[in-house]
């Protein structure tokens, strides 16, 4: 018998904007280490990060006839300290408590203690990583069961969260976007990372079970092999990469902080979100689950 999909596109939009306030939340951390004096900045990081999640769980009660329609089922989670969903349901509550301190802290503002943003980085960093260990609890699904993923979704939401900060300092804080050259730097090289990632899970997941190998050709050359392309790999990895690598390294130091160059950056960072999200809803959406025969 074949065992049918038990999670789509809301999961996919979930497990993306888990990761991208996990992200942002992080970039402003980083921001407060290398760019103490991006305020802005760091605020929109704290701003973003809870709201972006509380978003995110909702839909997460929402799908899988779940949430809304049982919701004793997200307390038992509690019960099984085993299971990655239970430890999920544990960081992503810590998280939101620290998130939401943060940002209160901002609007009255008042010093965020480093310890607590601390407490807050690493807490993201989980939240980061179990989003990608999550869709592992499936072991039938071989693209999901699989070690690389939850580095890549890792590395994909420091990416978005770093994008999400980036962007809204384009257009708000131009200032501060002028003067965090770290951070651009740093963020520029994460899609090359994540399309290492990509390329190797595929590799992988190819050669590890028949049920893979047809995943993965559903990506590269079926039926989402359109939206893999042009979606993840040009628009959300390829472009961002290609548009960074002339504002950092090949353009002058005029052009780089002119209006212009701003506009090509909020370009860049709109297609790593844009990247961020296919990857994730491919990932949900092309796997082919392992046929057992009874």
């Amino acid at each position: 018998m074949s065992i049918e999909p038990v999670w789509g596109a809301p999961i996919a939009w979930y497990l993306f904007l888990a990761g991208l306030g996990a992200g942002a939340y992080i970039t402003s951390a980083f921001l407060r280490w290398r760019h103490p004096e991006a305020h802005g900045m760091r605020r929109a990081g704290h701003v973003i990060a809870p709201i972006v999640v509380a978003v995110g769980l909702v839909l997460l009660m929402v799908d899988a006839e779940a949430g809304l329609h049982n919701p004793l089922r997200f307390a038992l989670l509690l019960s099984n300290f085993g299971s990655v969903m239970t430890w999920g349901v544990v960081f992503l509550s810590v998280f939101m408590v620290i998130a939401l301190a943060t940002a209160v802290l901002d609007f009255m503002k008042k010093k965020v203690p480093g310890w607590l943003e601390l407490a807050g980085a690493l807490t993201a960093l989980c939240v980061a990583a179990y989003t990608g260990a999550l869709l592992g609890v499936c072991q039938t699904y071989p693209l999901w069961n699989n070690a690389l993923l939850p580095v890549l979704f890792t590395v994909s939401a420091l990416s978005a969260g770093a994008a999400s900060v980036l962007l809204v300092a384009v257009v708000h804080r131009a200032d501060e976007f002028n003067k965090a050259g770290v951070l651009k730097k740093f963020h520029f090289c994460l899609p090359i990372i994540e399309m290492l990632l990509v390329a190797s899970l595929c590799f992988i997941t190819a050669f590890n079970s028949t049920a893979g190998f047809e995943s993965v050709m559903s990506l590269v050359a079926g039926e989402w092999s359109a939206w893999f392309w042009l979606g993840l790999v040009f628009v959300g990895l390829i472009l961002p990469t290609a548009l960074e690598t002339w504002l950092l390294f090949f353009s002058s130091k005029e052009f780089e902080e002119s209006r212009k160059a701003h506009w090509i950056s909020f370009a860049s960072d709109a297609g790593v979100l844009i990247g961020g999200f296919m990857l994730r809803y491919l990932v949900v959406m092309a796997a082919v689950p392992l046929t057992f025969v009874m």
